[in-house]
């Protein structure tokens, strides 16, 4: 109870699914635990994974804080403390949990975490770009057919053509990878851009703007990173 009591007294102001207590009707004013009946409430559904963690909506983010929270958290909703609970707390324990780790999973991870605040804003982004541009979708097209090139003369056994078709990927493999590392340095620069945007205070129809404007390059950039990637992998995979 004293790591459940912790973890309410960090956070206790989260939305709960409800306002009266499930099992006695009490109030509830955002503990995790009904202060009459003790029992597990369940989050509210609308709850996002920033507030989940009392995060701001920032991209460089405290990442000790997220863990500590995380842990605190998870000894509140972890299902084995309901193996003996009623059918309704072990539900809710299960919910909980299922929200808080995925939660957890997304804003560790910096790319997951840009990715889910572009969908928590996307109202402010909505003619974000899902396509790459031009040059990098013709590089990729031709990438494509060297593969399939280099998969038909493959089963054929070593020759000049293999290998010659072989260095080409390779090197084009370590193009594209300087390539993304330049784009997660684009992507760490524009992410302090969003930080410092919400440290200041602009005028409200200025502020609008610049995070539109943030979200749609941040977004072209996470999808341009995404077709790089993939073909990345596909060059190490058929080429070794």
């Amino acid at each position: 109870m004293d790591h459940q009591h912790q973890a309410t007294s960090t956070a206790r102001q989260l939305p709960m699914a409800r306002s009266m207590c499930w099992h006695c009707q009490s109030e509830i004013t955002g503990e995790y635990l009904c202060g009459q009946c003790v029992k597990v409430q369940p989050l509210s559904k609308d709850l996002d994974y920033f507030a989940c963690f009392q995060l701001p909506r920032l991209l460089n983010i405290d990442e000790q804080q997220l863990e500590k929270t995380f842990y605190e958290l998870s000894r509140t909703f972890h299902p084995d403390f309901y193996s003996t609970k009623d059918e309704s707390e072990k539900v809710i324990s299960l919910g909980n949990s299922a929200f808080l780790n995925s939660a957890y999973r997304t804003l560790k991870d910096p790319i997951q975490r840009a990715e889910y605040l572009i969908r928590l804003e996307a109202g402010a982004a909505k003619d974000i770009r899902s396509n790459p541009p031009a040059d990098l979708f013709e590089e990729i097209l031709e990438l494509q057919e060297d593969l399939e090139t280099f998969r038909q003369v493959a089963p054929k056994g070593a020759s000049s053509e293999l290998e010659t078709l072989r260095e080409k990927l390779q090197t084009e493999r370590e193009n594209l990878e300087n390539r993304q590392a330049e784009m997660e340095v684009s992507l760490q620069n524009k992410f302090n851009d969003w930080d410092h945007l919400h440290g200041r205070a602009p005028l409200p129809g200025e502020a609008r703007e610049e995070k539109a404007a943030l979200l749609r390059e941040m977004q072209e950039i996470l999808s341009n990173r995404t077709y790089v990637r993939n073909m990345v992998n596909d060059l190490l995979e058929t080429t070794g």
